[in-house]
């Protein structure tokens, strides 16, 4: 009786078990590490010399280090399993909603259209660097980096991702996404970018950022 009451409870444990969703994506690394598996990578960012205004939010997540040049750790999931939701025996996609996670592999999953942000980082005796494995983008002298973001169904209405750890997701409107059991809050990353004649672009399905000479992009943090 014992050993048939412990098979349901492990039985009803999986089904209900909430699993990343299939595909490949990278997600921004917070302070507690990265979903186990993951593949991590960082990338360093030589902001502007003079007079310079990088800031983040107090009391922010983020792995990486951040004083007058930037740098920022990513979590990527390269693997293409077919993660299986149990209950119905399908695939498990990426949920609607509105926001954003960083592309990795070519092409966004299932439900998302593809943007990118560009950033043009310091001109004079550029130190830009990078290791490990990266979302798609070009990481030489300057960045630019491609996101998948997706507006189908309200930031009110939460939906179901893992809640064993904390992750980010990229702000997509003026709300964060809420998320079935977990703890939300905004965070932010600001660089001060090249002063003279300043390239910063940002094209298609872009995240929520503040434009202009200077670029900050908004998370949120789930906890």
């Amino acid at each position: 009786m014992m050993q048939t009451t412990l098979a349901l409870f492990l039985v009803v444990a999986c089904v209900h078990a909430v699993s990343w969703p299939h595909g490949k994506y990278t997600l921004v690394k917070p302070n507690l590490g990265c979903p186990p598996g993951w593949a991590e990578g960082w990338r360093y960012q030589d902001n502007e010399d003079k007079n310079n205004k990088n800031a983040l939010s107090s009391g922010h997540h983020f792995s990486g280090s951040f004083g007058r040049n930037i740098k920022t750790y990513y979590c990527s999931k390269i693997k293409e399993e077919k993660v299986t939701d149990w209950t119905t025996w399908k695939i498990v996609q990426w949920p609607k909603g509105t926001y954003c996670i960083l592309r990795k592999g070519g092409k966004c999953p299932k439900g998302f259209a593809n943007g990118h942000v560009h950033w043009d980082d310091e001109d004079s005796g550029n130190e830009n660097a990078f290791g490990g494995t990266l979302p798609d983008g070009d990481y030489g002298r300057n960045t630019d980096i491609q996101y998948c973001c997706r507006t189908d169904r309200s930031t009110n209405t939460p939906i179901d991702l893992p809640t064993s750890k904390p992750f980010y997701l990229v702000k997509k409107s003026s709300a964060c996404q809420q998320v079935k059991g977990m703890n939300v809050s905004e965070e932010y990353i600001k660089t001060d970018d090249e002063d003279k004649n300043n390239k910063n672009s940002w094209s298609g399905n872009y995240p929520s950022i503040a434009t202009g000479r200077n670029i900050i992009v908004y998370y949120c943090y789930y906890s």
